[in-house]
């Protein structure tokens, strides 16, 4: 070996070892400041830890073939919030509040509100028939109506007050 291959060697071994002593003592000097920064009692709290469990579970598992799978539970979205719909007082305000969506633009078939030509065969068949497809559903050649139109938490008197405006519309 010559003599500058020599003094390389001992060069870079200088190097290598300046920059093992500074990444020590940078590590000596993180794990002081960590001991007096970290507040010791908030990593023993129990809702600390199980809040850090619940955050860190994995969002899926995998069901395998073949392995006890009985540990894998379907979980749901908690239901927090629950939307509760206003009834309406009256036939008007039935109309407005739900009638109105698919009666006043011919949606899926409906007899638009005030068509005479439309509404005559309809009228024809008798009140009872109309009130029977409103409350039950009905499906015809030109369209559907939907059991309450939709609204299963109204009660039939209202349908069918709700009927009785639409057929006064009419005539």
């Amino acid at each position: 070996m010559s003599k500058q291959d020599t003094h390389f060697f001992n060069i870079f071994s200088v190097v290598i070892g300046l920059l093992v002593a500074v990444a020590l003592v940078l590590l000596a000097l993180a794990r002081n400041i960590g001991d007096n920064t970290q507040v010791t009692e908030t990593y023993a709290d129990k809702a600390y830890l199980k809040g850090a469990d619940e955050r860190t579970q994995p969002l899926v598992r995998v069901a395998v073939a073949g392995q006890d799978n009985s540990a894998l539970v379907i979980k749901g979205l908690a239901q927090t919030t629950q939307i509760k719909l206003e009834i309406p007082k009256d036939g008007p305000a039935l109309y407005e509040a739900v009638c109105k969506t698919c009666h006043a633009t011919g949606l899926a078939g409906a007899p638009k509100t005030g068509d005479k030509t439309v509404w005559a065969p309809r009228l024809a068949q008798g009140k009872a028939t109309l009130y029977e497809h409103a409350i039950k559903g009905y499906t015809g050649k030109s369209g559907a109506m939907p059991a309450k139109g939709g609204r299963t938490d109204l009660s039939d008197e209202l349908i069918q007050a709700g009927v009785d405006y639409l057929i006064a519309q009419v005539k």
